[in-house]
């Protein structure tokens, strides 16, 4: 019933929304008389506002049509190379000219997050790895438009996935997980060591990860074992209403999860619109274009395979069986400790609130067959959860110690 008032209101709002919108181009176009008028910049600001709180945000694109590559700018276009009903694998491919082209890059796989938000979320990630990588991602689909026919989608499926992803894309490849996919990436590695799989990746590097998460728990972590399993099954699932393809699948609403995010610091996001509001006002377009830019992702969200998220609160979050040892994916146990030839890179975030400190880290202790030689560990100073993939942090500070791992094992 929930995700039918969702709609509902979203409908109403529409209207509403899209009048803000015209009424703040009355107060700010030049070709309007009404934008000299006394007070028009901050009614314009007022009713832009008021527009961005009410819209639809949807899919944002990646928008990374060139890359520097030895100081020259090149196309780069997106391919999708497997179409799986919940998730496209994409290939940025970079159009290098002939008389420019040198030894292959290393091939890099991105396991984006299926957490309520796009791939697109990476987008500053891929930038920074285009120009010397040759990249990959996982771009999730929205389960609001996956159709009930296409069937569930479990946690075991995820790691099937990210496996045959692996597997397609060859031995010589460097996986590079942000957040909530470490977990399924790590299963799938541990099980391909176990079966002594021949596409093994060469390395692995882990990105504020909810490996152990009984390690300085964060509230993101408290919420999962404060309430039971069946709080959570009879709370934030919902079926999909008949308006889209996913007509009657069982999902988390990513409108919840996007709620939750927000209600974690409602001061900083009242704060940034109010700051928004005053930089219309004042003119100052680069903080303006910046605000709608990080807006129109942050509030781009997705729904998610209700079994994959109930599956997520148990195993991960409130059995712990992966670090516990007791975690069995399609019958087979996952044994880090299988793991020998991979070489493993973590990364932390001195400020972040969603993953806490020690969390990926833990996958040190759990791949106790990587020789240390193979392995590093980078806590990053001053960054928080998004500041490890997106940023200034993240291009000067992680990215530069991630090549040199991967160029270093590749």
């Amino acid at each position: 019933m929930l995700y039918h008032l969702h709609e509902l209101q979203r409908r109403l709002m529409n209207p509403l929304s899209v009048w803000a919108q015209a009424t703040a181009e009355l107060f700010s176009n030049p070709y309007s008389p009404l934008a000299y008028t006394p007070m028009s910049r901050r009614l314009a600001a007022g009713y832009d506002v008021l527009h961005r709180l009410g819209k639809r945000y949807e899919k944002p694109a990646f928008g990374l049509r060139t890359t520097p590559v030895n100081g020259t700018e090149v196309a780069v276009t997106e391919e999708m190379d497997l179409d799986k009903p919940f998730c496209k694998l994409l290939h940025f491919r970079r159009e290098l000219p002939p008389r420019r082209r040198r030894p292959a890059d290393p091939r890099v796989l991105v396991v984006a997050p299926l957490s309520g938000h796009h791939a697109t979320l990476l987008r500053d990630t891929v930038r920074a790895l285009l120009p010397e990588h040759d990249v990959w991602i996982t771009d999730w689909v929205d389960a609001r438009l996956v159709p009930v026919s296409k069937g569930p989608f479990h946690l075991d499926d995820y790691v099937d996935y990210v496996r045959e992803f692996i597997t397609f894309l060859g031995p010589d490849l460097h996986l590079i997980s942000v957040c909530q996919p470490t977990v399924p990436v790590l299963a799938a590695v541990s099980l391909m060591a176990s079966d002594r799989d021949p596409h093994l990746p060469k390395s692995m590097t882990m990105m504020g990860g909810p490996i152990d998460t009984r390690r300085n728990p964060t509230a993101v972590n408290a919420l999962a074992t404060r309430k039971n399993f069946s709080w959570f099954e009879n709370n934030v699932i919902f079926t999909v209403p008949s308006s889209h393809p996913g007509y009657l699948r069982k999902v988390y609403p990513g409108f919840l999860q996007h709620a939750g995010f927000v209600a974690m610091n409602p001061d900083r996001h009242l704060k940034s619109h109010w700051d928004y509001y005053l930089d219309l006002v004042k003119g100052d377009l680069d903080d303006v274009e910046a605000h709608r830019a990080f807006y129109d992702e942050y509030n781009a969200v997705i729904d998610l395979p209700a079994e994959y998220y109930l599956d997520t609160i148990r195993i991960v979050f409130q059995e712990h069986r992966l670090p516990k040892g007791t975690w069995d994916v399609r019958g087979k146990r996952v044994r880090p400790q299988d793991i020998r030839t991979v070489a493993l890179f973590t990364v932390e975030g001195e400020l972040d609130d969603i993953s806490g400190s020690g969390q990926t880290q833990a996958a040190h202790d759990l791949c106790s067959g990587i020789p240390k030689s193979k392995k590093r560990h980078l806590t990053a100073e001053g960054a928080g959860h998004y500041g490890i993939f997106s940023g200034r942090r993240w291009r000067e500070m992680i990215y530069p110690r991630i090549r040199d791992f991967i160029r270093e094992h590749d």
